[in-house]
């Protein structure tokens, strides 16, 4: 089982990840594009990533708009250094 994450861990892992948030027990972020062919491209590419990690991400998509939203099922719903890892790898395709 994955361990949750510490409110000062979690800041920590936030702290290079601009436009990152910690609320409701998950890290969220919303990226913005040109438009829904450009969004839709985004989320293919971080597929690809959280399968990799075997750690899949809450996904709204809304025309040019990706809200992600991050925490672990294993760890009663609590963010851990999965999602940070994952918000690392999301970040590094914006």
């Amino acid at each position: 089982m994955d361990e949750p994450l510490s409110p000062d861990q979690i800041a920590t892992g936030l702290a290079d990840l601009p436009g990152w948030s910690h609320e409701d027990d998950r890290i969220k972020k919303s990226f913005s594009f040109d438009n829904f062919r450009a969004a839709t491209a985004f989320i293919v590419r971080l597929s690809f990533e959280a399968e990799q990690r075997d750690h899949h991400p809450e996904i709204f998509n809304c025309w040019n708009r990706v809200d992600i939203a991050l925490n672990t099922h294993s760890a009663g719903g609590k963010v851990t250094a999965k999602d940070i890892d994952l918000a690392t790898a999301i970040e590094a395709l914006g």
